[in-house]
């Protein structure tokens, strides 16, 4: 890297360009503050009592009494079965996600790796579904699965999730960087597709495949409308459900600080899950959707 010219180093400390840089900084600071600001507020005012919180003419930035009252209810009130919809939710995810990494997972080698004709054609057919409203396939979805008798079940819950031509196009890509050589190496060798797939490139392209994970599992956790068609069984409500159910039938309408701890609850998984593996994130976007 050559060095700079110290005019370049001038330019940098003029009145112009610190007051660009400013600019820009506050702009960002500015942005970052009405993006979070609705998180800030809804913990704050998980934290106030029902009566405090009624009797503000103005909602208070910062509580003048502060209360975990709202938070173990969550867990004490029989008639608020939050835990139940936490637990749905987080089996709902990890196996329609497990069920998705496999099928994902073995369409993107075909596409990538195995020779057969109409391989292109299918793979542009595959790319067309993108189009489709998603509206179209829910209604589709929701009029096989009564058929099949399949309501108010996990398994009518789970079927329609389990494949995404998204992370199959995404997973493709990743794939395909993986080079030619290698895999023409190990047929020489003897090796099965299915071996160099899991030994190879599965390996190969663990950033991609964790971030079609993280997505999946934030994606399966705030689910709404799949779930609000399919079920109307109380037992087998997602937290998506579950929040209506508890404003309606447990803390009631009027409960703002109340329903406030219950989505902090709610959120909390994925925020935590967000954090720890943002890198990751970040590292399979760029990766699967860099060739060459």
């Amino acid at each position: 890297m050559r060095d700079r010219h110290p005019k370049d180093l001038k330019k940098q400390y003029t009145f112009g360009g610190i007051a660009g840089k400013a600019g820009v900084y506050f702009m960002l600071a500015l942005w970052a503050v009405m993006v979070l600001f609705p998180f800030y507020f809804m913990i704050i005012t998980s934290f106030k009592s029902y009566g405090s919180y009624s009797a503000e003419i103005t909602p208070a930035i910062v509580p003048k009494t502060w209360t975990v009252a709202n938070y173990s209810s969550l867990f004490g009130d029989s008639n608020v079965p939050l835990p139940r919809y936490l637990l749905n939710t987080a089996f709902f995810a990890i196996v329609t996600t497990a069920i998705m990494v496999v099928v994902i997972v073995l369409a993107a080698f075909a596409f990538a790796r195995l020779s057969f004709r109409g391989k292109n054609a299918v793979f542009v057919l595959f790319l067309s579904l993108m189009m489709i409203p998603s509206e179209l396939v829910i209604i589709t979805n929701f009029v096989t699965i009564t058929d099949l008798n399949m309501r108010n079940t996990y398994l009518g819950l789970i079927l329609p999730s389990v494949t995404s031509v998204f992370y199959i196009y995404l997973l493709k890509e990743s794939f395909e960087l993986v080079p030619d050589e290698v895999y023409k190496a190990a047929k020489v060798d003897g090796t099965s597709d299915f071996k160099f797939l899991i030994r190879v490139m599965v390996p190969m392209s663990k950033s991609t495949i964790i971030t079609v994970v993280i997505l999946k599992v934030i994606e399966c956790w705030n689910s709404y409308v799949w779930p609000r068609l399919i079920t109307r069984d109380p037992d087998h409500y997602l937290v998506s459900q579950g929040i209506q159910e508890i404003r309606e039938n447990g803390f009631g309408k009027e409960n703002v600080p109340a329903m406030m701890a219950a989505v902090v609850i709610i959120s909390v998984p994925l925020i935590v899950l967000f954090l720890i593996f943002r890198r990751k994130i970040m590292e399979g976007v760029s990766r699967g959707g860099t060739k060459g």
